[in-house]
């Protein structure tokens, strides 16, 4: 993050504006809107401009800038003329006094920005690309506009006259958060937004005499194979009110961006030979956390059902009486062949699928080979890359061709996505040619050499 964003309360307070044109009118209007006092330095001014400053209770300075000016404590500098060394000068003394100031369309000489802004007020919604692309965060702004309704602003106001008496009934800030959640999710949102706020303030009067502490919950959910845009609606719901969120080694940190901010997150990534918490820590802490009253996420990479040991998990939360929910993700199979444009079915040449693991509970690949040797079968293993040189001579002496189709897909669906195709005679020794490593994705299979064609990533 390479801006800080914050929200600044302006009421009464003295801003300056150097510039008398229409770019300062602009950002006039802003500051006026959020009850600033606005003087203006400029050799001349806009009539309409002039006279906003008069209704704010500022002043015209008909003057070119000096930085005489700023010894009036000004709460921020806002630099609005066309003339690059004004800014620039205006960005100096105003640094060398440790005042915020903005150059209009100048990002060297900004100490802040001026975000794109939706404006429900009291709940103000603010969009900012750091000065990178204006343009795009005031597209972004009118999306947001026709999704965001204009009650909102009514229902935060609602909200604040009641924060005190819900804050006195339910003094727990974890408990009070789910309270207000449970509430905007109610018909109360629609009561505000059509001003029936008589059956409003009954409806939270009620919910308040109802109210009891929360039981926990844990969320078991698939977090996919890595692009957080194939997760589901449901997981990322989930994901964002969750109290806690225990996560694996393959869970992508732009995922884990989306988690709740101010949620507890516990690191319990699992590689060979080095878990950092075992399976029954991790169930202990589930259980733990649910039957202190906390949402819990339980976040796993892929689908929690297929080698995510989802199953083990849930057995331990059904025996100490925890509630809990499981959110399917797409698997690693699904994502990583997809997006290496390997389809793991064809007509032609793959009319079934086995998922396999790659290395067992024992930690060896100790696999049905008999069964894995068949025509027009597409085998995909999962953690087999430390195993894959055993692999491929197992089925290789079990009768499959040495030149059978493999293809490794590592970090698959992410940016750092690396394909490596080979045989089962040569996959092996391309692993440390092509600096493949894990998470990484093995296909077996006709349907690999489909690749060169249907490729798109």
């Amino acid at each position: 993050m390479d801006i800080f964003p914050i929200s600044l309360k302006l009421q009464q307070q003295h801003c300056l504006i150097v510039g008398g044109g229409h770019i300062a009118l602009r950002k006039a209007n802003l500051l006026a809107k959020a009850g600033a006092v606005i003087d203006i330095i400029a050799p001349a001014i806009e009539e309409q401009l002039l006279q906003l400053v008069k209704t704010t209770g500022g002043e015209y300075f008909a003057e070119s800038f000096a930085e005489k000016i700023l010894n009036t404590p000004y709460r921020l500098v806002i630099a609005a003329t066309n003339d690059a060394h004004v800014n620039k000068a205006v960005f100096e003394q105003c640094e060398a006094r440790n005042l915020l100031v903005n150059s209009v369309d100048d990002i060297p000489h900004c100490r802040f920005m001026v975000p794109a802004i939706i404006d429900r007020s009291p709940l103000i919604i603010s969009v900012a690309s750091n000065g990178a692309s204006p343009v795009l965060s005031r597209q972004l702004r009118t999306q947001i506009e026709t999704i965001v309704p204009h009650g909102m602003g009514k229902l935060a106001e609602f909200s604040g006259h009641w924060r005190k008496q819900v804050k006195e009934k339910i003094p727990n800030p974890d408990e009070r958060r789910i309270f207000w959640e449970n509430l905007y999710a109610s018909p109360l949102k629609e009561q505000v937004f059509n001003d029936n706020l008589e059956v409003a303030n009954g409806l939270i009067q009620q919910a308040l005499t109802e109210w009891t502490a929360p039981k926990g919950e844990v969320y078991l959910v698939g977090a996919g194979p890595g692009d957080p845009e194939l997760l589901t609606l449901k997981a990322l719901r989930l994901m964002q009110q969750a109290d806690v969120v225990i996560y694996d080694r393959l869970v992508s940190a732009p995922i884990l961006e989306l988690c709740r901010r101010d949620a507890t997150k516990i690191y319990v990534g699992k590689a060979r030979s080095n878990h950092s918490v075992p399976q029954d820590g991790i169930n202990a802490l589930l259980v733990e956390y649910a039957q202190k009253g906390k949402r819990v996420c339980r976040l796993k990479g892929g689908d929690p059902f297929i080698f995510g040991r989802g199953g083990e998990e849930i057995q331990e939360l059904v025996e100490a009486n925890v509630t809990f929910q499981v959110v399917p993700g797409i698997t690693a199979a699904s994502g990583c062949s997809a997006y290496a444009g390997i389809p793991l079915t064809h007509r032609d040449y793959a009319q079934s699928v086995r998922f396999l693991t790659g290395h067992l509970k024992e930690g060896s690949p100790e696999l049905p080979w008999n069964e894995l040797v068949y025509e027009n079968q597409t085998l995909v293993l999962y953690m087999g890359l430390v195993g894959l040189e055993r692999i491929c001579e197992q089925l290789i002496a079990h009768g499959q061709r040495a030149d059978m189709p493999v293809a490794l897909i590592s970090k698959g669906t992410t940016p750092d996505q690396k394909v490596v195709v080979g045989t089962l005679a040569d996959i092996a020794t391309k692993v440390s040619e092509h600096h493949i490593v894990a998470p990484t994705l093995t296909i077996i299979g006709e349907v690999v050499n489909l690749r060169e064609q249907l490729k798109w990533q």
